[in-house]
């Protein structure tokens, strides 16, 4: 078990105003029963603004897959990272998506002055970062962020469906729904089941 802890013990004051570059940072897959915990941080560029930024879950797929796009090509830069289904049975959730928090900040070609994560908790980082509670409707970098991992996360989903079929992961993207527990009890977990959440753990 890795004793290193990805969760800085205090939050820093919120520092809008800090000079230089400000990164905004989400995930995708907290709650799924499979598949990695995927997150990005994006710079978005100040000149060259993004029409339509929004909380990824409040997009439709297609409006989704076309910011994807517009993103990727006119941020100044972004960084996508995972944490891995045995990393996430190792370390447990929150710590597994704090380090994917963590690669996808360390993965950006520029370094920024400062990090906005959403939500409450903050991965170890040596810049000055502030967590943000609905970050991903209030901040356009966080609104990026946070499609770039749905959307990479989803589309993984779609590749496992071609694997394993019979688990619907086209449909649920990993979640426990009904469809998904029923698979799991007749077909046992795959390899991408999270061994260390309990639906998964009763059938094996």
């Amino acid at each position: 078990m890795r004793s290193r802890s990805f969760l800085q013990a205090e939050q820093a004051t919120l520092v809008w105003d800090a000079p230089g570059l400000m990164a905004g940072v989400d995930e995708a897959g907290r709650g799924p029963l499979a598949g990695p915990v995927v997150a990005a941080a994006v710079i978005l560029d100040d000149m060259n603004p993004i029409a339509g930024l929004n909380d990824s879950k409040k997009l439709t797929a297609a409006r989704r897959d076309k910011l994807f796009d517009e993103i990727r090509a006119r941020a100044l830069c972004c960084s996508i990272a995972q944490a891995s289904v045995q990393e996430i049975d190792e370390l447990n959730i929150l710590q597994a998506t704090l380090l994917a928090m963590r690669r996808a900040v360390l993965g950006l070609r520029l370094k920024p002055a400062k990090v906005l994560v959403d939500g409450n908790r903050l991965p170890v980082l040596d810049v000055v970062a502030e967590a943000i509670v609905k970050g991903d409707a209030l901040v356009p970098a966080i609104s990026a962020a946070s499609i770039l991992a749905k959307v990479t996360r989803d589309r993984w989903c779609q590749e496992l469906h071609l694997q394993y079929p019979h688990y619907g992961f086209d449909n649920h993207k990993g979640y426990g729904t009904a469809e998904h527990l029923q698979a799991l009890r007749a077909h046992g977990a795959c390899p991408e089941h999270r061994r260390s959440f309990s639906p998964v753990r009763e059938v094996l």
